[in-house]
C-alpha cells in the first residue's frame, strides 16, 4: 500500500504552518520569549503549550512500547479522526465503511466532511460480515472503521476478521480500542510493522479515568503521523490537558488497580443480572459496560431514572432493540443497580 496515493491531492501539495514553538528547538539555556506574542507575566497559563506534546508521547511510548514518532494526540479521539478524514477522503468523492451498531461520531464525522458513509451491519454475533464488507469497497473507499471492543455491544472482534480486512482492503483500516484495557485480548499496537495500512486510536477517557481532559491518541505508521502533523491545528492539547494526563500517566498503578476493581465489577454484574426477570439477554463483553437485553427498554429506562439510576437505551441502534447499556460504577453503585433492578420486578 502506497500511503501517497491514497493522501488528498490538495493535503499532499500544502505547507503546514509553522507555530513559533515549532520553529525554536528548546536547548538547556536560559532563553527570554519574545516569539510568539504571549503575554509576558507569568500564570502558569501565559506560554504556549507544547505542540507536539513530546512529554506525554515520551511516556506514552515507554508504556505502549511504541516510537514517539508514530503516536498522534488530539482534543479526544474525535479530533485524530476527524483528522483522518481531512486527510485522506476527498469530499463527495470518496467513501468509508462503519459497522453498526458502532460508535456513532464515525457517521457524525462522515456527514460533516462529505464523505459517504456505506454501513455493513454486523451479523448476529455482533461480528464484521466479512464477505459483506469486501463487496462494498471500491476505488474510492479509504477507511474502514472498527470499533473493538465494540460500543455498545461489548464484544470484541476476531483476529481472523481483522487479518482479513487487513490484507485485502488497500486502504486504511482504523481499529478504534478506547475499551481494550477492560479485554483480555491484546492490543493491535504490536502489529503496527506488520501491516502499513494499520491505525490504532485509544483515549485516557475510560481506563485512565481522564474523560474531562479530552485527550485521544492514535497510533499509525510514521508516514501516516506525519500527514496527520501537517494538518492538525497547530496547538490542539493544551497545557493543563498535558499536564493531568503526564500526572495520571505515572499513576499507573493505580489506573491499573482501578481497571481490576471495574472487571471484577462487571463479573459481579453479569451474575446479578441473572436474577433479573425482565432481562431476557446479557450480551458478552470486553468492555467496562454491559449490553442487556430486557422486556421493554423504553419502560425500563424510565423506571430506573425514576429510582435516581442513569443507564443508556441503545434501542434506536441496528440490532439492539429494548436493550439497555450499563456502565460498571463503583461497588456501592452496583449495588444499588442490582437492588433496584430486583425491586423493579417485584412491583
Amino acid at each position: 500500500m502506497e500511503i501517497n496515493q491514497l493522501i488528498r491531492t490538495n493535503i499532499a501539495q500544502m505547507q503546514p504552518y509553522s507555530s513559533a514553538r515549532e520553529e525554536y528547538k528548546e536547548s538547556d539555556k536560559q532563553m527570554v520569549f519574545l516569539d510568539a506574542n504571549e503575554n509576558p507575566f507569568e500564570n502558569g497559563s501565559n506560554r504556549y503549550p507544547d505542540p507536539q506534546q513530546k512529554s506525554v508521547k515520551r511516556i506514552l511510548s515507554e508504556h505502549k512500547r511504541i516510537p514517539e514518532n508514530q503516536i498522534l494526540l488530539g482534543n479526544g479521539s474525535d479530533e485524530v479522526l476527524d483528522l483522518l478524514f481531512r486527510a485522506f477522503c476527498e469530499p463527495n468523492v470518496d467513501n468509508v465503511i462503519t459497522l453498526p451498531p458502532t460508535y456513532g461520531m464515525y457517521a457524525v464525522l462522515s456527514n460533516l466532511n462529505a464523505i459517504k458513509n456505506r454501513e455493513v451491519f454486523l451479523n448476529a454475533d455482533f461480528e464484521p460480515d466479512v464477505q459483506a464488507i469486501l463487496n462494498q469497497i471500491d476505488e474510492n473507499t479509504k477507511i474502514i472503521f472498527l470499533c473493538s471492543p465494540n460500543n455498545p455491544t461489548g464484544n470484541s472482534f476476531s483476529d481472523e476478521s481483522i487479518v482479513t480486512l487487513l490484507k485485502h482492503f488497500k486502504g486504511l483500516v482504523l481499529i478504534d480500542e478506547a475499551y481494550i484495557d477492560f479485554s483480555d485480548k491484546e492490543s493491535w499496537l504490536q502489529e503496527l510493522g506488520d501491516y502499513p495500512n494499520l491505525i490504532i486510536s485509544q483515549t485516557l477517557s475510560k481506563a485512565y479515568g481522564m474523560a474531562g481532559i479530552r485527550l485521544g491518541i492514535l497510533y499509525a505508521s510514521t508516514e501516516i503521523i506525519t500527514v496527520l502533523n501537517k494538518i492538525k491545528p497547530p496547538y490542539n492539547v493544551n497545557s493543563l490537558t498535558q499536564s493531568k494526563a503526564l500526572e495520571r500517566l505515572n499513576q499507573y498503578e493505580d489506573v491499573i488497580s482501578e481497571i481490576v476493581n471495574i472487571k471484577e465489577g462487571r463479573e459481579y454484574l453479569l451474575k446479578q443480572l441473572l436474577q433479573v426477570n425482565f432481562i431476557e439477554k446479557i450480551y458478552p463483553t470486553d468492555a467496562n459496560f454491559i449490553l442487556v437485553k430486557v422486556d421493554d427498554a423504553n419502560f425500563r429506562y424510565q423506571q430506573l431514572l425514576e429510582k435516581g439510576i442513569v443507564v443508556r437505551n441503545r434501542s434506536t441502534q441496528p440490532l439492539c432493540s429494548n436493550c439497555l447499556r450499563i456502565t460498571i460504577g463503583t461497588k456501592e453503585e452496583n449495588e444499588q443497580l442490582i437492588n433496584t433492578l430486583k425491586s423493579i420486578q417485584n412491583g
